[in-house]
Protein backbone atom coordinates (compact mmCIF):
# COMPACT_ATOMS: atom_id res chain seq x y z
CA UNK A 1 0.00 0.00 0.00
CA UNK A 2 1.28 3.47 -0.86
CA UNK A 3 2.43 5.56 2.06
CA UNK A 4 0.96 8.61 0.33
CA UNK A 5 -2.29 8.55 -1.63
CA UNK A 6 -3.08 11.57 -3.74
CA UNK A 7 -4.14 13.00 -7.03
CA UNK A 8 -1.73 13.30 -9.95
CA UNK A 9 1.00 15.94 -9.99
CA UNK A 10 4.60 16.34 -8.87
CA UNK A 11 3.64 16.94 -5.25
CA UNK A 12 1.49 13.81 -5.23
CA UNK A 13 3.61 11.27 -7.09
CA UNK A 14 5.85 8.71 -5.46
CA UNK A 15 9.42 8.18 -6.55
CA UNK A 16 9.59 5.24 -8.96
CA UNK A 17 11.12 2.25 -7.21
CA UNK A 18 10.25 3.51 -3.71
CA UNK A 19 7.29 1.13 -3.28
CA UNK A 20 5.08 4.17 -2.71
CA UNK A 21 7.00 5.18 0.42
CA UNK A 22 8.87 8.27 -0.84
CA UNK A 23 7.46 11.27 -2.69
CA UNK A 24 8.97 12.07 -6.10
CA UNK A 25 12.04 14.15 -5.46
CA UNK A 26 14.77 16.03 -7.30
CA UNK A 27 17.49 13.68 -6.10
CA UNK A 28 15.89 10.38 -7.05
CA UNK A 29 15.97 9.07 -3.48
CA UNK A 30 13.97 5.85 -3.12
CA UNK A 31 14.72 4.85 0.47
CA UNK A 32 12.39 6.14 3.20
CA UNK A 33 15.19 6.19 5.78
CA UNK A 34 17.52 8.03 3.39
CA UNK A 35 14.79 10.60 2.68
CA UNK A 36 14.08 11.05 6.39
CA UNK A 37 17.78 11.70 6.97
CA UNK A 38 18.02 14.08 4.00
CA UNK A 39 15.02 16.11 5.21
CA UNK A 40 16.38 16.23 8.79
CA UNK A 41 19.82 17.34 7.60
CA UNK A 42 18.25 20.03 5.42
CA UNK A 43 16.15 21.23 8.36
CA UNK A 44 19.17 21.50 10.67
CA UNK A 45 21.09 23.38 7.96
CA UNK A 46 18.32 25.88 7.26
CA UNK A 47 17.66 26.47 10.96
CA UNK A 48 21.34 27.27 11.51
CA UNK A 49 21.36 29.55 8.47
CA UNK A 50 18.26 31.43 9.58
CA UNK A 51 19.74 32.03 13.03
CA UNK A 52 23.32 32.90 11.99
CA UNK A 53 22.26 35.17 9.12
CA UNK A 54 19.61 36.89 11.26
CA UNK A 55 16.75 35.87 8.96
CA UNK A 56 14.82 34.92 12.10
CA UNK A 57 15.45 36.86 15.30
CA UNK A 58 13.60 37.47 18.52
CA UNK A 59 11.90 40.37 16.73
CA UNK A 60 10.67 38.43 13.70
CA UNK A 61 7.00 38.76 12.90
CA UNK A 62 5.98 35.52 11.21
CA UNK A 63 3.73 35.68 8.17
CA UNK A 64 2.24 33.18 5.76
CA UNK A 65 4.81 34.30 3.18
CA UNK A 66 7.70 33.76 5.61
CA UNK A 67 6.43 30.25 6.36
CA UNK A 68 6.31 29.52 2.61
CA UNK A 69 9.86 30.89 2.26
CA UNK A 70 11.04 28.72 5.15
CA UNK A 71 9.44 25.64 3.59
CA UNK A 72 11.11 26.43 0.26
CA UNK A 73 14.51 27.03 1.84
CA UNK A 74 14.20 23.79 3.82
CA UNK A 75 12.95 21.44 1.11
CA UNK A 76 13.71 23.31 -2.13
CA UNK A 77 16.74 21.18 -2.92
CA UNK A 78 14.67 18.04 -2.47
CA UNK A 79 11.18 18.69 -3.90
CA UNK A 80 10.22 20.89 -6.86
CA UNK A 81 7.05 22.06 -5.11
CA UNK A 82 8.73 23.23 -1.89
CA UNK A 83 7.70 26.71 -0.79
CA UNK A 84 4.31 26.62 -2.50
CA UNK A 85 0.89 25.74 -1.21
CA UNK A 86 -0.16 22.21 -2.03
CA UNK A 87 -2.56 21.92 -4.95
CA UNK A 88 -3.65 18.30 -4.45
CA UNK A 89 -5.39 16.52 -1.61
CA UNK A 90 -3.23 13.92 0.11
CA UNK A 91 -3.39 11.46 2.95
CA UNK A 92 -0.70 9.52 4.77
CA UNK A 93 -1.70 6.20 6.24
CA UNK A 94 -5.08 6.96 7.87
CA UNK A 95 -4.48 10.71 8.22
CA UNK A 96 -6.03 13.08 5.67
CA UNK A 97 -4.26 16.40 5.33
CA UNK A 98 -6.46 19.52 5.08
CA UNK A 99 -7.99 19.99 1.63
CA UNK A 100 -5.67 21.80 -0.77
CA UNK A 101 -8.41 24.22 -1.80
CA UNK A 102 -8.50 25.64 1.77
CA UNK A 103 -4.79 26.04 2.44
CA UNK A 104 -4.36 29.61 1.18
CA UNK A 105 -7.47 30.81 2.98
CA UNK A 106 -6.51 28.98 6.19
CA UNK A 107 -2.97 30.35 6.12
CA UNK A 108 -4.27 33.91 5.75
CA UNK A 109 -6.60 33.34 8.73
CA UNK A 110 -3.69 31.82 10.69
CA UNK A 111 -1.61 34.90 9.91
CA UNK A 112 -4.36 37.35 10.82
CA UNK A 113 -5.64 35.62 13.94
CA UNK A 114 -2.45 34.17 15.40
CA UNK A 115 0.85 35.09 13.78
CA UNK A 116 0.16 38.83 13.74
CA UNK A 117 -0.98 38.67 17.37
CA UNK A 118 1.57 36.26 18.85
CA UNK A 119 4.73 37.20 16.95
CA UNK A 120 7.30 38.46 17.48
CA UNK A 121 7.51 36.14 20.45
CA UNK A 122 8.07 37.88 23.75
CA UNK A 123 8.91 36.38 27.14
CA UNK A 124 5.83 35.43 29.12
CA UNK A 125 4.75 33.11 31.89
CA UNK A 126 4.72 29.39 31.16
CA UNK A 127 0.92 29.46 31.43
CA UNK A 128 0.60 32.27 28.85
CA UNK A 129 3.00 30.56 26.47
CA UNK A 130 1.13 27.23 26.78
CA UNK A 131 -2.22 28.91 26.15
CA UNK A 132 -0.87 30.75 23.10
CA UNK A 133 0.66 27.58 21.65
CA UNK A 134 -2.54 25.60 22.29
Amino acid sequence: MNRYRAAIGPEAECEPGSRGRVLRNLRGVKSKSAMDEMEATALAWVQERYLTEGIVTKDTRFTADLIKQMHGDWLGGIYEWAGTYRTVDISKDDFRFPPACLISENMQAFESNFLSVLTPCKPASIRDVCEAVA
